[in-house]
């Protein structure tokens, strides 16, 4: 009798026989920095002795965790909706019942606990229609191009899930910014599609250059088909926000490529330089006229999650469509309709965004007070950012013309390059786990962003309060000294 054959039995699921794709997908935003800052948060709290009391983390775009304040309009009318018993409380403003009611007379059994339609309950698609036409100045938006969505990363995976095709040379190539979010990279390894770096130009400012896309086009032409082009506007990591020149130029080079545009908006609200305006690829596509505004396919998304809203656990979003074939965009509608719907709650958010208070309405100078002071908070803390990193020798700063992340670029000493090889960390890796170690405080360093060989960075959200801030600044320019006279 020999040795029965189920008397050992491997696990069906290993890391060998797994889905290779989904071993390739990292991120950094989330990554081993961060787990290692929970593991220190943790020691904190069992006593164990550490050069600070707090950790700080820095690594990711959640406003409220780092105590911006909600926008009191939006909570209300969320928690009307929610609770619709609270419709007959005096507790609150009659412009937010009348939104509530409004919102509950469109969800199923009058109740935000029911599915909605895949694309999102059509009322809300009607108000974000309204925004877009305003946003963009008359030019108008159909609802039936506007899939609400759980968050912006959600249409946006649904989005690269169409265009993804193809084997070996034909597989499909994007083309993403470098510096880029890691979501991109984290998506087109998940779905096998070749991830295609496009450079910004550090020296100016993190600009967009059509000739550096042209390289980048021609070169992946070899080994892959590049069907797509992805901008992020205002930038993540990078803070840049596009001129109008730029973004025409962007289309021109798309339509003569034939690539699909994907317009990454979210950070649509959060513009802080003197000088810089949101332009929307959207508005800038239509005004260009035909062939470009008739023929040339563009998806841009946008999302409750920034802004002066930060409503980021809510995972709100949408998509817009512009020029998509009609039988893909039931291809499309059929995907979505797998996943149900977005989060209710999520597409209730979106809509008090796109429709807020009226001039005319009880809580129209509370919600105008809270946002200006949640904006002009972030512009001063995107000024300071650069002023403090640039005082810094080692460490230099582009302006933070937009959304609500710093992307220094800092000097390490080659000794500590050879230290973080020996210990097979990237250099900028090794610099933030240090910071980490020493200071507490958590940022992510630019290689899980991508960068230009030989340079360094890390990202830092601009978020903490203003009391927390400065001291951050200082005590980071501080340990990026201390760093650099260890290992010189």
């Amino acid at each position: 009798g020999g040795e029965s054959p189920c008397s050992w039995h491997e696990k069906v699921l290993t890391l060998d026989t797994m889905n290779p794709c989904v071993r390739r997908v990292e991120y950094a935003v989330r990554g081993p920095i961060v787990l290692r800052a929970l593991e220190l948060e943790q020691e904190l709290r069992q006593g164990v002795k550490k050069p600070f009391t707090e950790v700080i983390r820095a690594n990711i775009g959640d406003a409220q965790a780092m105590g911006q304040k909600p926008i009191t309009f939006l909570r209300q009318v969320l928690a009307l909706c929610v609770h619709p018993d609270l419709l007959n409380s005096p507790d609150f403003p009659e412009d937010a019942k009348r939104k509530a009611e409004r919102i509950l007379q469109a969800c199923g059994g009058h109740s935000l606990g029911a599915y909605s339609v895949s694309s999102g309950i059509q009322l809300i698609r009607e108000d974000v229609a309204s925004y877009i036409e305003r946003r963009d100045g008359g030019i108008p938006a159909d609802p039936n191009n506007i899939y609400l969505s759980t968050g912006a990363s959600d249409a946006i995976l649904t989005v690269l899930k169409l265009l993804v095709a193809g084997e070996g040379p034909t597989r499909t190539g994007v083309l993403i910014p470098i510096p880029q979010y890691p979501l991109y990279s984290a998506a087109l390894a998940e779905l096998n599609a070749v991830q295609v770096d496009y450079y910004l130009d550090e020296e100016r400012a993190w600009a967009l250059d059509v000739a550096e896309l042209r390289r980048a086009l021609c070169q992946a032409r070899d080994h892959c088909c590049p069907r797509a082009l992805c901008i992020i506007n205002p930038g993540n990591p990078t803070g840049q926000v596009q001129a109008r020149e730029c973004i025409e130029a962007v289309i021109r080079f798309a339509f003569e490529e034939r690539l699909f545009l994907m317009a990454d908006e979210v950070y649509q609200d959060n513009v802080y330089a003197e000088g810089s305006q949101f332009h929307s690829f959207k508005k800038v596509l239509t005004e260009m006229g035909p062939p470009y505004a008739t023929q040339q396919e563009l998806a841009s998304f946008h999302s409750v999650s920034k802004g002066y809203m930060g409503e980021c656990g809510f995972r709100g979003g949408y998509v817009e469509v512009v020029n998509l074939d009609a039988a893909v965009q039931q291809q499309m509608q059929k995907l979505l309709s797998v996943r149900l719907c977005p989060p209710v709650p999520g597409q209730v958010l979106l809509s008090m965004v796109v429709s807020p208070p009226a001039p005319s309405d009880p809580s129209f100078a509370q919600f105008q007070a809270e946002r200006q002071a949640v904006l002009a908070e972030l512009a001063a803390k995107a000024k300071l950012t650069e002023q403090v990193f640039n005082e810094a020798p080692g460490i230099r700063c582009n302006p933070v013309q937009g959304a609500m992340y710093s992307f220094p670029r800092v000097q390490l000493p080659p000794r500590a390059v050879q230290r973080a090889q020996e210990l097979g960390l990237a250099p900028d890796m090794f610099f933030c786990m240090r910071l980490l170690e020493e200071t507490g405080i958590c940022v992510v360093p630019g290689s899980g962003f991508g960068q230009r060989e030989g340079t360094y960075h890390f990202r830092m959200t601009i978020l903490p309060p203003m009391e927390k801030l400065r001291p951050l600044l200082e005590k980071l320019s501080q340990f990026h000294a201390k760093f650099t006279r260890e290992y010189s």
